[in-house]
This record gives structure tokens, C-alpha cells and sequence, in this order.
């Protein structure tokens, strides 16, 4: 009998009883009536065969993971479907995925909702929890926490977006006609046509295409992010700082949040590396980010000029109740005399209603600075500042105070957040680029193409910092940096451009482990750097670092990296309060946890003390954006669990625990990550690692899905080294191994044990437990604990922040990956000895986990996640077995052109689905 684990197959069933018994019954009506409409859909699309054979599937794999069926029942059923009917077949489990995805991601909003009830304390990990813990503590602490709260979103174009935008986009349409459905208010006729309209957008969403059949290219990227800004990101921004403005109302005497002046202030920045980022991509130019940039501000300013016309247009109070300031009479005459016909035309629309004149005037300054007309535009964001203030001021003085600090502070807070360029746009290159192109310069001869690509860039720089500010476009990340020298180059670089040299914050990326290890003493050469005093001196001393989750957990393994990243940051916080500097921490995290991923705000509250000070920078990536920043509610939860772990990471009393754990844990986290690192490098050092592995997972396959701009690897070289992190998290995903995120972490925590087994310390760097090898494969399942200590482990889970995310972020990864599935997939590359490896690791990682963690299944604590896991794991099981048909067949090798490609389409539907199901692509 099969099942995903070790644990009897009664155990699997009872798992996945009990979660589809804790499924909420609203959740429940939702899956239920979305996924008998996609069964109506296939009906018609196929007949009822086609459903048939759906079922037959869906039933098969449900009973494989109950000790029922046997994998080879299943796999006899794939074999079953001719290659077209397979593809249906995967297209459906596909579409239901997508579903799925948006009925829990429905309920989690409804949820949401209830929660936010006014007569109740605050909801965990809020703004208004963080405020209150805060001001608990007494003192000034709550202003001072405040006063440098800063949070910078970044944007990323890496390519772990697997659905169509077209595919996206017709799941948000389902997602506004599922709301509608729990609308009470709705008659029989009214939720019938929403219903029928239901029908047909499933419909659509199976006849769409689930692949991109054309390449992305820079400028797609750009433009599907500004989705994201358009339907979310502007409106939530405002909703945020109203939350903290209502959290910090002193008491109904003083007023609350509109009826007096703000004492929330504008902290959000966004950032984008969307067109910027050209490290390894050679379709992103200098043409391309100054396309990217002038897209970003042609979106900013549509949404200000139509919140300003809104806002306008509602102003409707009369000179008489309300009569406007000197100031504002002053702006409106200064109007007159610029441009005396727009003025006429907005007082004949509003007379007698100076406040509202002034806005719609605005309005039209901005769209005449969104169309580049001189004569009208606005010289700057803080040009429009000072008049919205003008207004708002006029309206207080008159008594108008709702008027003021409504609707119009919500515009002033978007303005300050994004001004005219709406993120930041951030370039990124490879310190190896600059250090040929400086060459190139020095030796005063004609230069390569690449070179003049890079002075191009920087000439783009400083013509964007022209149009909209230095804030704009300053920050220039060196990727792989290893010296000072690697940032001075950019420096001298940048002087050579002729005219104009553009203001740079040059930000050193320190990625493989190595170079982790070197950052603060790179930091301190930097220093002493003239440019980066000059910058140090106009910015009020404050410096940017960026630190690289992806490849240093590819290099080191997950264990040895998350230990490196927190010691690199413990040392660049010396480092920063030694000379004075307020530091900001850039964290590279992807979206998935063999990449850094994982919920943010424990991440954040597991940072080394000190590194956090009220500042965090995080890249946001792929299908993190959509996934965090897609709906309204969402994404204000996600910035509200942020935001409060940034302020509550940064108090005193946090600062402390962490330090005292981390002081105690240290030497046992040291031990841990030695036998973690030499466990991983032992296996993908093996002869003839990289090889095996593109045979047992889609990688090369995995390029063909088209789902962004940038190449799989910096250079055509085919090592793992050159492979970039986020296909080979992708890859690892699929064949449900999702390595990345856990292997070594077994062999860490059995040589930590051991080493509290009767004071007995480890000889030659492979600790014993009860006599077996922890890092040599022998000990797995039960036996690795067998006689093993887990007291100091099992303390450290509960007092240390950053030693509870490791186990938690690798329990998901365990939850995700299926034992038995994963067993086929490894047995493709023909080297038995590497799957016995993996696979003993992954027991000797479960068991140990589990030990640690005190749970009897994986995450146990963790209900929503785990239910959710629980009831898509069979349903993920169905793709698997159809991706593991058509690569089994691609590896064995097809000489028909016609079958080669049927099976490709097969498989690389089967990755959409397998990544929909999972939620996990890089």
C-alpha cells in the first residue's frame, strides 16, 4: 500500500478526514459550487466522458493516499488516456486548482472581515496590536518607534509567475461574481443571473489558454505589475495609514482619525526592479528602463488626477458655510493669471465654491503633467503638496475639519507615498559587467557594446532623476559583490558618463555564502570610499545593504544559510552603530521557502537584533505580488502583519529575547548547521549531481513556459552553479522533493542531539545517534531519535524566533512534499545510490521535525494551512502522475515529432497545475 510518508496509510486517511471535516461550511458551498459548474463546463466541452474520466482519476488518487489503490492502480489509469485526453484531463485538474485557490482565497477575506469588529482588541499581528504592545511599554518608545518606522515593498520581474495574465485576469472576474453570491440583499432573479454569469466565466477561464504561447519581454512585466497598482495598491495605501491614524487616537476628547490633523505619516515606499534589473538579462536596455519608468509615472498620474477629480467633484461646500483661506485665495488668483480659460471654465462648473476650484484645478495640473504640457504642469510632487495642504489648511480654519482630514488626507498620503513616479525604479548588474566595462573606459579605446549598455544606463539615471527626482531612480544594486572596489567601480563609472552625473546610492549585493561572510568587512571599506561619505553626508548617514537569500541557500543548503544571513546581519548592525550609520537591510527573499519565502512577518521577528531599527526593505516576487497584493483586504493584512513586526522587532524588550536566546542556542545551531552544510554538499557535489537532476525534474522544460523575460542561467553554461535559484526551486517543486526548503536540516538536527547524548561530542564531523551515522544515511524514520537528547532543541524552538521560522518554514516544505510521488520522479536519473540519499534525508528530516516540534503531524499547529494542504495534496497527486507519464516518455526518448510535442504539452500543463496546487513555483 502507498502513501506520501512513512505513517500507515490509516493515518494518511485520518489526516485528510479530519481537514475536510474542519473545512468551514461557506468555504465548503464555495468549492462545491465552483467546482460542479467547471463539471458542467467539461460536460458540455466533451461530453460526459470527459468528466468521467476525471472522476475516475480524482477517485483513484483520494483512495491511493487511504491505503485503498496502489500507485500502479493510478499510474494504470494515466496510461490509460490517449495524449490528448491526458491533456484535458490535467487542464481540468488545472482549472479546478485555480478555483480552489480563489474560493479559500475568498473565505480568507471573509474571515478577515468578521474578525474586524470594532468592540473587540485588537486582531494579532495588526497595527493597532503593535501600537497598543508599544504603548504598554510607557515612555516615548511608541514615537520613537514610529518616528523611523519605514517599509519598502520591492518589485521583482524573477519568473515564479506561472499563470497568464489572461488567466489571472479571468480569475479575478469568478472572484468579483463569488462576492456577489454572499451578498444577502440579493433576490432569487439577481443571484440566478449571477449564477448563469458564473457559468459563463468558467467557461471562459477552461477555454482560455493556460500557457503563454509568445516570450515575455521587459515591457509585458512592467505593465503587469501596474495591475497590481492599479486594483490594489493605490487604494490600500491610504487604508493603511488610516488604520494606524485611528490606532493612535488618544481618546474621543482629542478627536479620532478625520477630525483632526494626521498623526500617521506617510512610511510606505515602493520599489521596482521591473525594467531595471539587467543582471544576466540582456533584453533589459537603457531604452527599457526608461520605458519602464515613463510607464510606472503614466499610471501614478491617471490615478492622482482621478482621485483628485473625485475628491473635487464631492467637495461641494460653498464659500458661504464654509469660506476659504487667504492662502487658498491667493492659489486661485494665481490661477486666474496662469491660465485665466481653464479657471473660468472650472468656477462657471462651481461657483461659489472656492475649496472645490482649487482641487479640480489641481486635477487638471496633473494630467497636464501626465501629457508633458509646460505651461501647466506641476514641477515637482511637492508642488502639488503644498497646494493640497493650501486646501486643506482653508478648509480646518473654516470649521471644515472632516472635509479636511477625509477623503483629501487619503490623496495627500498617495501623493507622499508615490509621488510622480509611483516606485522607485532600482537598477541591478553584475559587479564581473562593471569591472570589464571600467577597464574598457581607463584604457580610452572603443568600447565593447556591453560597456556602452552600461554608460547608457547610467546616462538614463540622470535623465530620469531630471524628470521626476533623485528619489526616483538613485539606488544601483551590485549583484555578487566581493570587494569595496566592486562599488567604487560604479562610482568611477559613473563620473565618466559626460553631462550630467546622476546621484547614486550604490547598494552591494552579497550573495554565496562567501561573500556574506565578507560584508562587514566590505561595509567598513566602503566607508572610507569619497563617494560614499558625500552620499553618507546628503543623506543624513544612511546606507543600504543587500543581502541574497537564493543563492546562498543553493550554495550552503537552508540551514547553513539562514544561520550565515542571520550572523551577517548581527555584524552589519555592529558595524552600522559603531559608525553611526542608519543602516537599512535589503532582503533578496523569494516567494517560495527554499528561497527565503515564507510568512513575512515571522521572518521579521526572527532578524538578528539591532538589524531591523524600524527599517525593512524586502524584494516581493512573481506570484507573491498577486498573491499578497491581489485583493484589497489582503493586501492590507499582509502590510498590517509587516508593519507590526517592523515596529515590534525594533523595541527594546524583543531586542533583548532574541539576543539572550540566540547567546544560550548558538553553540547548538552552530553544530547543526556544520552537519546541515556537509550533508548537502556532500550530495549535490556527487559525480554526476547536475545531470542526474535534469533527469529526474523538468528543468530543461521549465524554460518553455515562457513566464518572464529573464534567461534560466547568467551564461550558457550548462553547471549548477550557473543555474539560477529560482528554477532549481521550480524544478524541485515539481517532482513534490521541494529539497531546497529542507535537505541537511535532518542531519543538523541528529548531530545536535547527539551531542547531549550522555555529553558524548561528535569525532571527524558526523555526529552518532544510538550508534547510527546522522549525516551518512543510516539513520531515518523513528530510529533517528532513538536515544537522542531533543531537550535543548526542543527549548530552543520555543525561546528562539529564528530557530522556530527554520523548523516551521521546513515543516511546510515536508507538508508539501509526497514521499512515494517524489520516490518515481528520482528514479528517472538511474542512479540509485543519490535517491536513497535524498529520500533518507527526507525521513531522517521528518521524524526529527516532528521530535522537535512536539507535533504528531506535520503542521499540526498550523490548522488553515494544514487542512488546506491536506485536501489538495490528492488532487496535486493527479498532475504529478500525468507529468510523471510524459516524462518518463520524454526521458526514455520519442522519435515522433507529432508524440514529442503532445507529451511536452502534457507536461508543461501539468507544471501550471502542479504550481497552482501547490502554490509554490521559485
Amino acid at each position: 500500500m502507498v502513501t506520501n510518508s512513512n505513517a500507515p496509510a490509516s493515518a494518511a486517511q485520518g489526516e485528510r478526514n479530519s481537514a475536510r471535516q474542519e473545512m468551514p461550511e461557506p468555504l465548503r458551498r464555495d468549492v462545491r459550487v465552483l467546482g460542479s459548474m467547471l463539471g458542467d463546463v467539461l460536460v458540455e466541452y466533451r461530453g460526459q466522458d470527459l468528466l468521467d474520466d476525471v472522476e475516475r482519476l480524482r477517485h483513484a488518487v483520494i483512495a491511493s493516499r487511504r491505503g485503498e489503490a496502489t500507485f500502479d492502480d493510478v499510474s494504470a489509469i494515466v496510461e490509460g488516456f490517449s495524449l490528448e485526453r491526458a491533456e484535458l484531463v490535467a487542464r481540468a485538474f488545472t482549472v479546478y486548482f485555480h478555483l480552489t485557490n480563489l474560493a479559500e482565497e475568498h473565505h480568507r477575506i471573509r474571515t478577515l472581515r468578521e474578525r474586524d469588529v470594532a468592540d473587540r482588541t485588537p486582531v494579532s499581528s495588526s497595527v493597532a496590536a503593535a501600537v497598543a504592545e508599544i504603548r504598554a511599554t510607557g515612555g516615548d518608545r511608541l514615537a520613537e518607534a514610529l518616528d523611523g518606522l519605514e517599509l519598502r515593498p520591492v518589485f521583482t520581474a524573477h519568473p515564479t509567475e506561472a499563470r497568464r495574465r489572461a488567466v489571472v485576469t479571468a480569475i479575478m472576474r469568478i472572484s468579483v461574481l463569488l462576492a456577489d453570491l454572499d451578498d444577502v440583499r440579493l433576490g432569487a432573479s439577481e443571484q440566478a443571473e449571477i449564477r448563469r454569469r458564473l457559468h459563463e466565466e468558467i467557461d471562459l477561464l477552461w477555454r482560455t489558454a493556460q500557457r503563454r504561447q509568445t516570450q515575455m519581454d521587459p515591457l509585458d512585466e512592467v505593465r503587469t505589475a501596474m495591475a497590481a497598482f492599479d486594483e490594489t495598491i493605490f487604494r490600500v495605501v491610504p487604508a493603511i495609514y488610516r488604520v494606524l491614524d485611528s490606532a493612535l487616537s488618544d481618546g474621543p476628547e482629542t478627536g479620532g482619525t478625520g477630525e483632526r490633523p494626521p498623526k500617521a505619516r506617510a512610511y510606505l515606499r515602493f520599489g521596482s526592479w521591473i525594467g531595471g534589473d539587467r543582471d544576466g538579462n540582456p533584453f533589459v536596455t537603457a531604452q527599457i528602463t526608461r520605458e519602464a519608468i515613463m510607464i510606472q509615472a503614466d499610471h501614478v498620474l491617471r490615478a492622482l488626477e482621478n482621485a483628485c477629480t473625485r475628491i473635487g467633484r464631492q467637495l461641494t461646500v460653498s464659500q458661504g458655510t464654509t469660506p476659504p483661506s487667504a492662502a487658498l485665495t491667493g492659489l486661485l488668483a494665481a490661477a486666474r493669471a496662469a491660465r485665466p480659460d481653464r479657471i473660468a471654465e472650472i468656477v462657471k462648473r462651481s461657483p461659489e465654491e472656492p475649496h472645490r476650484q482649487a482641487l479640480l484645478y489641481a486635477a487638471e495640473r496633473i494630467r497636464a503633467t501626465r501629457e508633458r504640457d509646460a505651461d501647466l504642469a506641476y514641477g515637482s510632487p511637492d508642488d502639488l503638496l503644498a497646494e493640497l495642504r493650501t486646501v486643506q489648511d482653508s478648509l480646518a480654519a473654516a470649521g471644515a475639519v472632516r472635509q479636511a482630514y477625509g477623503e483629501l488626507q487619503h490623496l495627500i498620503w498617495q501623493v507622499e507615498t508615490f509621488g510622480f513616479h509611483l516606485a522607485a525604479l532600482e537598477i541591478r548588474q553584475h559587479s564581473g559587467v562593471h569591472e570589464k566595462a571600467l577597464a574598457e573606459v581607463r584604457a580610452g579605446g572603443t568600447l565593447s557594446e556591453q560597456t556602452q549598455e552600461v554608460l547608457d544606463t547610467l546616462r538614463v539615471i540622470s535623465w530620469i532623476q531630471e524628470r521626476f527626482g533623485v528619489d526616483a531612480c538613485c539606488r544601483y544594486i551590485v549583484s555578487f559583490t566581493r570587494t569595496a572596489e566592486d562599488i567604487a567601480n560604479v562610482y568611477e563609472l559613473a563620473a565618466a558618463v559626460g553631462g550630467r552625473v546622476p546621484v547614486l546610492d550604490v547598494v552591494p549585493l552579497f550573495e554565496t555564502g562567501e561573500d556574506l561572510e565578507r560584508a562587514p568587512a566590505v561595509l567598513e571599506e566602503m566607508l572610507a570610499q569619497p563617494a560614499v561619505q558625500k552620499r553618507l553626508e546628503d543623506t543624513g548617514r544612511r546606507l543600504e545593504v543587500m543581502l541574497g537569500y537564493s543563492d546562498s541557500a543553493k550554495q550552503l543548503g537552508p540551514t547553513s544559510a539562514t544561520l550565515r544571513l542571520y550572523d551577517t546581519q548581527a555584524a552589519l548592525a555592529e558595524k552600522a552603530e559603531k559608525h553611526d550609520l542608519k543602516l537599512t537591510m535589503f532582503h533578496g527573499r523569494g516567494g517560495s521557502l527554499g528561497r527565503g519565502g515564507g510568512p513575512a512577518n515571522r521572518a521579521i521577528l526572527a532578524q538578528a537584533p539591532g538589524s531591523v531599527a524600524g527599517r525593512f526593505k524586502v524584494t516581493e516576487q512573481g506570484e507573491v505580488i498577486f498573491a499578497r497584493y491581489g485583493h484589497l483586504e489582503i493586501a492590507r493584512r499582509h502590510v498590517e502583519q509587516v508593519t507590526n513586526a517592523v515596529l515590534l522587532a525594533s523595541t527594546p524588550a524583543v531586542e533583548e529575547r532574541a539576543k539572550k536566546a540566540a547567546g544560550r542556542f548558538r553553540p547548538i545551531a552552530d553544530t547543526m548547521s556544520e552537519a546541515a552544510h556537509a550533508a548537502f554538499r556532500s550530495l549535490v557535489e556527487a559525480d554526476g549531481f547536475a545531470e542526474w537532476f535534469a533527469q529526474v525534474s523538468p528543468l530543461a522544460e521549465i524554460a518553455e513556459l515562457r513566464i518572464g523575460s529573464r534567461p534560466a542561467r547568467r551564461s550558457g553554461a550548462a553547471s549548477l552553479d550557473d543555474l539560477r535559484a529560482i528554477p532549481w526551486v521550480f524544478a524541485w517543486t515539481q517532482t513534490r522533493v521541494n529539497l531546497p526548503g529542507w535537505y541537511g536540516l535532518g542531519s543538523g538536527l541528529a548531530a545536535a542531539a547527539a551531542t547531549s547524548v550522555d555529553g558524548k561530542q561528535a569525532v571527524g564531523g558526523k555526529q552518532a545517534v544510538d550508534g547510527q551515522q546522522a549525516a551518512g544515511g543510516e539513520a531515518s524514520g523513528p530510529e533517528a531519535t532513538a536515544g537522542a537528547d531533543l531537550t535543548e532543541l526542543q527549548e530552543a524552538y520555543q525561546s528562539w524566533p529564528l530557530f522556530a521560522a527554520l523548523l516551521d518554514n521546513a515543516e511546510m516544505s515536508l507538508a508539501k512534499t509526497d514521499r512515494a510521488i517524489a520516490e518515481r520522479y528520482l528514479a528517472l536519473g538511474g542512479r540509485p545510490e543519490l535517491t536513497e540519499t535524498v529520500l533518507a534525508e527526507y525521513d531522517r528530516t521528518r521524524s526529527l521535525v516532528l521530535a522537535v516540534t512536539g507535533h504528531e503531524r506535520l503542521l499540526e499547529n498550523r490548522r488553515v494551512l494544514s487542512r488546506a494542504v491536506e485536501l489538495r495534496n490528492p488532487y496535486v497527486d493527479a498532475l504529478s502522475h500525468l507529468q510523471l507519464r510524459a516524462l518518463t516518455a520524454l526521458r526514455a526518448g520519442v522519435t515522433d515529432a507529432d508524440e514529442r510535442e503532445q507529451l511536452e504539452n502534457l507536461l508543461l500543463l501539468s507544471v501550471n497545475g502542479v504550481a497552482a496546487g501547490l502554490q509554490n513555483t521559485g
